[in-house]
């Protein structure tokens, strides 16, 4: 008897005080996670249960908003982002429920400690408590906090870049973006578009045409019965006048235009004329923000195909992009997009088409949702774009789009385009080609082409070919059907 006794008292005998303890630990852990899962349902239990059942019913119905949400992304991705990007009205709102939530929640989290009555615990029952209770109410206050920093982030970079008012339908089923790289620098007046590009979108399954157009283009037309058509009416044809000075010479003639930017309203209505294409909005990119914005997401991957000189513009070489599997930084890639300096123009529209494309390709939304302050800040610093918020849901939707589809590409360079004296009939046949072909329509239109031939000769007019000089049609398509040699693909690896 003495021996069942002792070993009671060596401890394996647990008094109503350690139960009691063990079990009001326990309540008091429960009460702060049934309110870290469902915020008020503590106070339902054990404390203020309308306080309880108002929060709930609040938890209940940001589930439920969250689910509609879920399911609108799931069957129209494209509803979401108009909900989301038209207006700032949902990012604000979004925004202040995020901090007041945040606030609310932590306050439910410490009367939720209240409740466990820490106080009657041991101590290091109540330390424990207490820690934890602490950690809680910091992360989920830090996470909701930070959502709204970066909801605060977006909206006011989207407002501050997107802040045209004035939309464009796309034209024939396309939306046709000019996008411009220019160079700002003490030693220059405002930014000279040393590179262009037009990105033409199928509004529907965004498939995309990259078109880069030489910054040397001579002789550029302009629509007719514009201001530049009228100074220029056999091109814009004076010493020196390239592609590219079109800008500069818009603005420092603006009073002749009467409008607020009239050296990219001349710039886009000369690409109009070149690329037979209804411009519908411009980007115009400044390099050196540009390369912020490549450190900003971590760089991005490429295979480089040709040794390119770093500096070398005004300043001596300082390094290379080394050819091979590379992760340019910033600097990198914009020297990599825009050197020159041993090779010429050319090379640059292929190189700048191939950081383009894998900027496409790997800036995922998680980059985005993990670098948006850095994205931020350097989009503020680097684009310039006539896109409205209005339509920044679409183009949204065009991108992700994008990401699933092969880039066409077509680059109007010798031996193709002689840019000191171009054809700008066959620009615009290249470029109808090329679209065809991502449209995947270029099969059937060569049938109704081939069926108007045969439908020709049946006429008496003679063979394909037999004098097509005094056949204007059968030259038409008889030159259509030769391969358009199309210097694409040189400088990166196309995937």
């Amino acid at each position: 008897m003495s021996d069942v006794r002792s070993s009671v008292m060596g401890g394996s005998y647990a008094s109503p005080a350690d139960t009691s303890a063990r079990i009001q630990f326990r309540r008091g852990l429960t009460l702060m996670g049934m309110t870290l899962v469902m915020p008020g349902s503590a106070q339902i239990v054990a404390g203020n249960k309308r306080v309880g059942h108002i929060a709930v019913r609040v938890w209940l119905g940001f589930l439920a908003v969250g689910a509609g949400l879920l399911l609108i992304a799931l069957t129209s991705r494209q509803t979401l982002l108009s909900l989301t990007l038209e207006s700032s009205t949902p990012l604000t709102l979004g925004r202040w429920v995020l901090i007041l939530g945040a606030f609310a929640w932590v306050a439910l989290m410490v009367d939720a400690w209240r409740l466990g009555r820490p106080l009657e615990m041991r101590r290091h029952h109540r330390l424990w408590t207490t820690g934890l209770n602490s950690v809680l109410c910091f992360v989920t206050a830090a996470v909701m906090l930070f959502a709204a920093h970066m909801v605060s982030t977006a909206n006011s970079s989207i407002g501050t870049v997107f802040a045209s008012g004035t939309t464009s339908d796309p034209s024939d089923g396309r939306y046709n973006v000019l996008l411009l790289g220019g160079d700002s620098g003490p030693d220059r007046s405002g930014v000279r578009p040393d590179s262009l590009t037009v990105a033409s979108i199928d509004k529907d399954t965004g498939r995309a045409v990259l078109i880069g157009l030489p910054r040397n283009l001579e002789d550029v037309p302009f629509p007719a019965g514009s201001v530049m058509d009228k100074e220029f009416p056999d091109g814009f044809n004076c010493d020196g006048c390239y592609l590219n000075a079109v800008n500069t010479w818009a603005n420092d003639n603006a009073a002749k235009f009467g409008k607020k930017n009239p050296g990219m309203d001349a710039t886009m209505d000369a690409v109009e004329e070149i690329t037979g294409l209804k411009m519908n909005y411009y980007a115009m990119v400044n390099m050196k923000g540009f390369a912020k914005l490549i450190d900003a997401v971590g760089g991005v991957e490429m295979n480089v195909r040709e040794r390119t000189a770093i500096g070398g513009i005004g300043s001596p070489i300082r390094g290379y992009v080394e050819a091979g599997e590379q992760k340019p930084t910033g600097d990198q890639a914009l020297w990599y997009s825009r050197s020159r300096v041993q090779n010429n123009d050319f090379s640059r529209m292929g190189r700048q088409k191939c950081v383009i494309n894998a900027m496409v390709q790997q800036l995922s939304p998680k980059k985005v949702l993990l670098n948006v302050n850095k994205i931020a800040n350097s989009s503020k610093s680097m684009l310039t774009t006539s896109i409205p918020r209005q339509d920044l849901d679409v183009f949204a939707d065009l991108a992700l789009k994008a990401k699933s589809q092969k880039i066409a590409s077509v680059s109007l360079v010798p031996p193709v385009i002689y840019t000191g004296n171009p054809d700008y009939p066959k620009v615009r046949r290249m470029i109808s080609k090329a679209i065809d072909k991502a449209e995947g329509t270029t099969e059937a239109k060569s049938a109704i082409a081939s069926a108007k031939l045969v439908d020709a000769q049946g006429q008496g007019q003679g063979p394909a070919g037999s004098q097509p000089e005094h056949r204007p049609g059968c030259r038409l398509l008889i030159r259509a059907r030769r391969r358009q040699p199309v210097a694409v693909g040189r400088y990166c690896h196309r995937s």
